[in-house]
């Protein structure tokens, strides 16, 4: 069985971070296991607290997956601070990482800025040139690309400014009130679109998470980029189109809504 890796945040409500990625990694049919940057107490209304791994535990934890059960892909998360970043960067170099999936969490949905101008320029120094791939959404290329991103025309470039710069493909996420769900992936000097259908479902909670996973857990079972964005983009349409509707804020997705069989039998199919 192949294996994954997720470097990233505790969503205590289980639509985000580790969470999502475990589940996500385990329908596409590998085995997870993870690195906690920080837990957070949070629903889908918001985040109400965080609590960091020290540099030290994180090491700690990344010592003792990749001396044990060395991981084919590895995603990386949220991490908020600069020190953090350094370990995970220090760590994959040490081990010799492969297939690393970096979704660069910066700014939310709602535009808010997730992490201090010190972090984004940490991640941009160590760990962006460790990417196999970056998965930023409209907001988040805009800061790392410094354009205005309104039309395709702008995404593929943007894309391309940012997969020159740190020698990697991008995969830039439409939405934002810029093309709806068509994402566009910059690899090897070449863009080509994925085109989405939009669901109309507003609980959308996890889903760049989600998106990372799947993209790590195919590059894991030996997809080449192309066939592995394709692969998870068609995951994540499925898990949107299941329309579970759990939570009075953005809820979350049904990760497994494609896991059917003896084990998942609710009360009234067993009788």
């Amino acid at each position: 069985m192949r294996t994954a890796l997720t470097i990233a945040g505790s969503d205590s409500s289980g639509g985000a971070g580790i969470q999502a990625d475990i589940k996500t990694m385990m329908a596409n049919g590998v085995y997870a296991m993870s690195a906690i940057t920080a837990l957070t107490a949070q629903n889908t209304t918001g985040v109400t607290a965080i609590m960091e791994a020290t540099e030290e535990f994180l090491g700690e934890e990344l010592d003792n997956i990749f001396t044990d059960i060395f991981p084919d892909a590895v995603k990386i998360g949220m991490v908020s601070s600069s020190g953090l970043i350094i370990k995970i960067a220090e760590k994959l170099k040490e081990y010799d990482a492969k297939n690393i999936v970096v979704d660069p969490v910066m700014v939310a949905t709602s535009g808010a800025r997730l992490i201090s101008e010190d972090a984004v320029s940490t991640l941009k120094e160590y760990l962006f040139p460790l990417a196999q791939i970056l998965t930023p959404n409209i907001p988040e290329a805009e800061v790392l690309s410094g354009m205005t991103i309104t039309s395709e025309a702008e995404m593929m470039e943007a894309a391309k400014v940012i997969g020159d710069q740190y020698g990697c493909a991008v995969l830039l996420k439409g939405g934002h009130k810029v093309n709806d769900a068509n994402d566009l992936l910059y690899h090897e000097g070449t863009c080509q679109w994925f085109y989405g259908k939009r669901i109309d479902n507003p609980n959308t909670h996890g889903t760049g998470c989600t998106l990372s996973s799947a993209i790590a857990s195919n590059l894991a079972k030996g997809f080449p980029m192309d066939v592995s964005v394709e692969r998870a983009k068609a995951y994540i349409s499925g898990a949107l189109a299941a329309m579970l509707d759990l939570g009075k804020g953005s809820g979350p997705m049904n990760h497994g809504f494609a896991i059917a069989g003896e084990y998942a039998k609710e009360v009234q199919d067993h009788e």
